[in-house]
């Protein structure tokens, strides 16, 4: 087909003109591959979560809600936000499944209390000992870490509740490889590991003997789980519990990171096996978007209950830890997560006027600490 020139007369398209329009066209296709490549991680990053929510939540009737107002739900704001103004607290819970028949339930291991400020967005990470000897509702007085294999993850949140006198909405739960798992699909963890870690018991199995030397390195999620679990050496357990929260400040930092984010799909299915939580859907997804807003340069965290508020004794043949005074201990956690007097306002950088997180004695800010006296390892 011709087409008319500048006199009027009938012509052939010039090779200029045809190389324009080809690459014209070039960019129409290319810029739809884009977008349906851009459509097509869209609904794979929608399915992936939808999926991980799906088979980790654990439906109760006792499931809570963040907030009752009654607004939440209606935003029309793409991005779900976390609109609640109360404090979140969020049990985290690890369990060792070693050894266990399929229905039996493990001691948590490991029991951590994120608890986040909504309006400064600070967070603070609380260990509970392990053999904390403590009242379980209904069911007398035992070590704090058998409330799990009592009445399951919603028993030791009331128990801890108890304890500390805070309003723990929600729990995550998951075993030892689950965290293997997890640290896997990040690809590691850059640590600096502190001394000589060594423990090998002939009784276990390998994988979980304990060989970490001292300095900078990448942990994978065996040797990351070996940190996490050592505990032989002159303080135990309370150093153990201060380096699970040193480790945990480091590892949120690193699912805060751009490779992170664009993995999450490889992430959530590589976990999703050895994750049990009663957080739902909608409440995941805000405290996802509330998480990627806190400073993790500034997380504080602490030992419960304290060294000056524990005694070591032996009950009923058991190595218990006993508590002081209880009232002291919910007055120590109050204290402990009262912003400081220098925090500034909301909206703000979220330091202190140093450059800190300080909250008092007691806490650590990056971990390095003990809580209220506890030594470093």
């Amino acid at each position: 087909m011709g087409m008319t020139n500048e006199n009027g007369s009938i012509g052939t398209p010039s090779r200029k003109q045809s190389r324009k329009k080809r690459k014209r066209n070039a960019w129409k296709f290319a810029l739809l591959g884009v977008l349906l490549v851009v459509a097509v991680i869209g609904i794979y990053y929608i399915y992936s979560i939808l999926s991980f929510a799906g088979h980790i939540q654990k439906t109760t009737d006792e499931t809570p809600t963040e907030t009752d107002d009654p607004a939440v739900g209606n935003n029309p704001d793409p991005i779900p936000r976390w609109e609640g103004k109360e404090r979140v607290n969020i049990l985290l819970l690890g369990g060792d499944s070693r050894g266990l028949g399929k229905n039996e339930k493990p001691r948590s291991d490991t029991m951590i209390i994120v608890s986040i400020d909504p309006v400064t967005k600070k967070a603070h990470l609380l260990s509970v000992l392990r053999d904390t000897y403590s009242e379980i509702p209904g069911h007398g007085r035992d070590r704090i870490n058998a409330a799990i294999t009592i009445g399951g993850p919603e028993l030791a949140m009331r128990t801890i509740s108890r304890l500390t006198g805070l309003d723990i909405q929600y729990y995550v739960y998951t075993d030892f490889q689950g965290f293997i798992a997890l640290i896997d699909a990040l690809g590691g963890i850059e640590f600096e590991v502190e001394k000589r870690m060594y423990y090998k018991d002939s009784n276990d199995d390998p994988m979980y003997w304990i060989d970490l030397k001292p300095g900078l390195q990448k942990l994978d999620g065996k040797t990351a789980l070996s940190y996490v679990r050592f505990r032989h050496d002159a303080l135990s357990d309370y150093t153990r519990t201060e380096r699970q929260r040193k480790f945990l400040t480091a590892l949120a930092d690193k699912l805060k990171s751009t490779w992170s984010i664009i993995r999450l799909p490889i992430l959530l299915d590589s976990i999703k096996p050895y994750v049990e939580t009663n957080i739902g859907l909608d409440d995941m997804m805000k405290l996802a978007v509330l998480g990627l807003e806190i400073d993790t340069s500034n997380i504080t965290s602490a030992q419960l209950p304290p060294m000056d508020l524990l005694r070591e004794e032996t009950v009923r043949g058991m190595s218990v830890i006993t508590i002081r005074n209880e009232e002291k201990l919910k007055q120590y956690v109050q204290e402990l997560l009262a912003p400081a007097p220098e925090e500034p306002e909301a909206g703000t950088d979220g330091t202190g006027a140093d450059g800190t997180g300080a909250d008092g004695a007691g806490a650590d800010g990056a971990g390095t600490g003990g809580a209220a006296g506890t030594a470093g390892s």
